[in-house]
């Protein structure tokens, strides 16, 4: 579930970016990326592809309301939602409707350098103060590894530790470190699967272990093992 209202990129990435919202009596029918995966996007209801979005906290509010309660979801195994970076309306109306049935927790994101951890910090006390569990760190762009001779390369300097530092100071289970690969991010442009394209590659490995210790935070093993 993207809620990334004003910056939906999670249909361009999983390719289903064409798509559009089918309704019925049932409510509303998201776009499948693959048989086991749905999506749910404000991207899919605009009408062009660089529209702007531009809404208060209440129609943001309302349309994740909407995205939770009228959308045909299923029987799901697992509803991952994402947000925007920071600690606003999209994370306090998720989790406001999201209070009852409970939320397994939250997964933070960082980049090495200090400015990054200042705000994941500041993420990291917000989920403590609405009482959600925080299930693990990611170190993202750790460093860039040669295709050619595998030496890992900062290009981001880890000035305070970075992640793993940030997680033990913050007494959170570190996650893994993905290191930076430019294909990562052409697979996210055409939509393609990194997993599929680059099977073997050193990123590719890392965010299975990102997985792996994601599924055992939740006592879902065998997801992990999948």
């Amino acid at each position: 579930m993207d809620t990334d209202i004003c910056g939906p990129s999670i249909p361009k990435m999983l390719g289903v970016e064409t798509e559009t919202i089918h309704v019925s009596a049932g409510g509303w029918s998201p776009a499948w990326a693959m048989d086991n995966l749905a999506v749910m996007s404000i991207q899919f209801m605009l009408p062009g592809r660089d529209e702007a979005i531009i809404w208060r906290g209440a129609k943001k509010n309302g349309l994740i309301k909407q995205f939770l309660k009228d959308v045909e979801w299923g029987d799901l195994d697992v509803l991952l939602v994402d947000t925007p970076p920071g600690t606003g309306d999209e994370h306090l109306s998720v989790n406001a409707f999201l209070k009852e049935s409970g939320i397994d927790g939250a997964v933070m994101v960082t980049t090495p350098q200090e400015v990054a951890l200042l705000d994941v910090r500041k993420e990291i006390d917000f989920c403590r103060k609405a009482g959600i569990r925080v299930l693990g760190l990611v170190e993202n762009m750790s460093a860039f590894v040669c295709p050619k001779c595998d030496h890992a390369s900062e290009i981001f300097k880890a000035t305070t530790g970075g992640g793993r530092a940030l997680a033990a100071e913050m007494g959170i289970p570190f996650l893994g470190s993905v290191p930076l690969d430019p294909r990562i991010g052409m697979a996210c442009d055409y939509g393609e699967s990194f997993f599929d394209s680059f099977p073997d590659s050193p990123a590719c490995t890392a965010l299975k272990g990102v997985v792996k210790g994601l599924a055992e935070q939740m006592g879902l093993e065998r997801i992990g093992e999948e």
